[in-house]
């Protein structure tokens, strides 16, 4: 995908380093753009995302959102800068498994939907049928609970949940892990959508035919380094596979 309207720097990461896991990592991502992060188990990809969005604390570094400095302790940090991020294991830090699928969707806003202190359900509800007919997220009800659903459905709440919160970069972690290829395919759509209307996404796969058919622009790591960087049209799975393994 070659999008036209790719605009302004959304993100910057300068020099972040994680003791023992991350040394000098510097990237970029544009609104509207998807930027995709490979690399070998253990080359850093998650440990990069954590950090940023402040889960595990980096010993130095910049992250500049829209050109401006944040300072990024804790994922209500990141939330608040306008990041945002969905794990790779949905199960153990995405969701709330024995929650309504409504209460997950609204997790990231609670704030923009009470009032006076006070949760407005009415708010809520008509938030969560939204996203269940958009997303076309299958379930009896709102008030299913999370764990009740299949992989593919429960990846579709999560990402519900950062669409609602409207964050202006998104990090996904292995969106597609774990889910049917019927929900892979809209969850492809939903991450060209969500490029579409400005929001820049960083998407860390294994998959190299993922990492190929959806980034505009490609990240390598290897060991906790970032080794190389490639353009959408010049990219190929060997020039990712001699960076990712350092044969080159």
């Amino acid at each position: 995908p070659t999008r036209q309207d790719i605009g302004g720097l959304a993100l910057e990461v300068r020099g972040l380093n994680r003791e023992n896991e991350l040394k000098d990592i510097s990237f970029n991502v544009r609104s509207g753009e998807i930027l995709g992060v490979a690399g070998l188990v253990g080359a850093g990809r998650s440990e990069t995302a954590r950090a940023v969005f402040g889960v595990d604390p980096s010993d130095r570094g910049e992250v500049l959102i829209g050109g401006k400095k944040v300072k990024i302790r804790t994922p209500q940090d990141a939330i608040q800068a306008g990041l945002g991020y969905l794990p790779e294991d949905r199960k153990l830090q995405g969701l709330f498994l024995k929650m309504a699928i409504r209460l997950n969707m609204t997790a990231a806003i609670t704030d923009q939907i009470a009032q006076a202190g006070f949760i407005q359900f009415k708010k809520e509800e008509q938030l969560a049928r939204d996203y269940v007919r958009q997303l076309n997220i299958r379930t009896p009800s709102i008030d299913q609970y999370a764990k009740n659903l299949s992989g593919g459905n429960q990846q579709k709440v999560v990402i519900a949940k950062w669409l609602a919160a409207r964050p202006k970069v998104l990090i996904l972690d292995e969106p597609t892990r774990g889910v049917d290829v019927g929900a892979k395919m809209e969850i492809y759509n939903l991450m060209h959508a969500m490029a579409a209307q400005g929001m820049a996404l960083i998407m860390i796969s294994s998959e190299l035919p993922e990492i190929l058919g959806m980034s505009d622009r490609i990240v390598v790591l290897r060991e906790g380094r970032l080794v190389g960087e490639l353009n959408r049209p010049e990219a190929t799975e060997e020039k990712i596979m001699a960076m990712a393994t350092g044969i080159y």
